[in-house]
């Protein structure tokens, strides 16, 4: 399967190097590296990824300072116009603080870093990200991060629930065993 991706790159990414080789990996051709200083993105891409890390040292909010990047206009208007982007651990902060997902992170429960397995159950299966899953299947996910309590705008959250948005969802009770992960 080969398609063209990117990686966008802000200073404090740290996980930008993992992210293009496991695009490169899955696609079989090498991503763009795209600097958070450039105002446009390569033409004709199919996905866009912004990797974890600590953009601008997360001094003001996770994630707000790179949301104003320039590049962040681009990747805006290319989902807009459909192009899958995967926003991990800082890069799903920093679409949360561009507007492309609705809503806000919030600090842990007890304001400590988490660093664990959780249990998801897949609400969707019919998504680039989740059809090699089955639906209402119970997998577990590694986290590790301090302000990763999502709360999604609740305007917002019947209109994306009507559109099958929702991948996964926290179970009521969990039949998995999360736990500690190795070097948290």
């Amino acid at each position: 399967m080969s398609f063209s991706s990117a990686v966008i790159t802000f200073p404090g990414s740290n996980c930008d190097r993992d992210m293009a080789d496991a695009l490169e990996k899955v696609s079989g051709t090498a991503p763009h590296r795209v600097w958070h200083g450039d105002a446009e993105l390569p033409q004709r891409l199919d996905f866009i990824a912004l990797p974890g890390g600590f953009s601008y040292g997360d001094y003001l909010r996770s994630g707000a300072m790179a949301a104003r990047s320039p590049i962040m206009q681009a990747v805006v208007e290319a989902a807009g116009r459909g192009v899958p982007v995967l926003g991990v651990c800082n890069g799903f902060q920093v679409l949360t603080e561009s507007g492309l997902l609705p809503g806000a992170l919030l600090r842990n429960a007890g304001m400590n870093f988490v660093c664990r397995n959780v249990a998801l159950t897949v609400e969707n299966n019919q998504s680039l990200f989740t059809s090699g899953y089955t639906a209402g299947e119970e997998i577990l996910i590694p986290v590790a991060h301090h302000d990763g309590n999502y709360l999604p705008m609740p305007k917002r959250l019947t209109g994306w629930k009507a559109k099958a948005a929702w991948l996964f969802v926290m179970p009521r009770k969990s039949t998995a065993r999360p736990g500690p992960l190795p070097g948290c």
